[in-house]
C-alpha cells in the first residue's frame, strides 16, 4: 500500500473505531445495566409522547414490598434476581402497549397508551409470582399505582407521576400486594 494512502487512512480508522466505541457506549447509557429498562430520563422522553399522542394513557408506579427484608433474607444475589424478574415481568405485560423503565432502587414505572387495552389483574398476579433462585423459592410482592391520564385536568406527566405515586402508596397503606387506580 501506498505510504501516503496509508497515511491518510489511519487517522479515519482511528475515528471510526472511536465512533463505534461511543455508539456503543451510549447504547449501554441508555438502559439500565441490571435490568435492561430504560432509566428515568429514557422513560420520561417515551412517556412524555404517549400521553400527548393517546388520551387514554396511564402512568404505573410500581414498589416492590419488603425489598429490604428480602435482600436481608435470602442475599443480594436474590435482591437482584428479584429486580431483574420484576423489570422482565413488567416488560412483557406492557409488549407493545407501553414502555417500561426503572427508577432505581425497587421503584419501576411504566406508560400505556390504553388502560383498558390491558390486564392491570395480570401484571398483579405477574409481580407476586414467587421467584425460584438457587435451591429456594422467594416471595416477591408489589404495590402498584396507576394513574388515567384522562383523569388529569390537563394530561401532564409529572401530575400523572404524582397522582401514580399516591395511588401505590394508598396499595401500600392497605396491607400492601395489590394495585390501586387513582381518584
Amino acid at each position: 500500500m501506498d505510504p501516503q494512502i496509508a497515511a491518510a487512512i489511519a487517522p479515519l480508522l482511528g475515528w471510526a473505531v472511536h465512533g463505534g466505541i461511543l455508539t456503543r457506549r451510549l447504547a449501554t447509557a441508555r438502559r439500565d445495566p441490571l435490568t435492561g429498562l430504560h432509566p428515568r430520563a429514557g422513560w420520561t422522553a417515551r412517556a412524555e409522547q404517549c400521553i400527548r399522542r393517546h388520551p387514554h394513557a396511564a402512568v404505573l408506579l410500581v414498589d416492590l414490598d419488603h425489598f429490604k427484608t428480602l435482600n436481608d433474607t435470602h442475599g443480594h444475589a436474590a435482591g437482584d434476581a428479584a429486580l431483574v424478574a420484576t423489570a422482565d415481568r413488567l416488560r412483557t405485560w406492557c409488549g407493545r402497549h407501553g414502555t417500561a423503565g426503572r427508577l432505581g432502587g425497587d421503584e419501576f414505572v411504566a406508560v400505556v397508551r390504553d388502560l383498558a387495552a390491558v390486564d392491570l389483574d395480570a401484571l398483579t398476579a405477574a409481580l407476586h409470582q414467587p421467584l425460584n433462585h438457587g435451591d429456594s423459592s422467594v416471595p416477591l410482592a408489589a404495590s402498584v399505582g396507576v394513574c388515567p391520564v384522562a383523569e388529569l385536568s390537563v394530561a401532564v406527566l409529572s401530575d400523572a407521576f404524582a397522582a401514580a405515586d399516591a395511588a401505590m402508596y394508598a396499595a401500600k397503606g392497605r396491607g400492601r400486594r395489590g394495585s390501586r387506580v387513582s381518584r
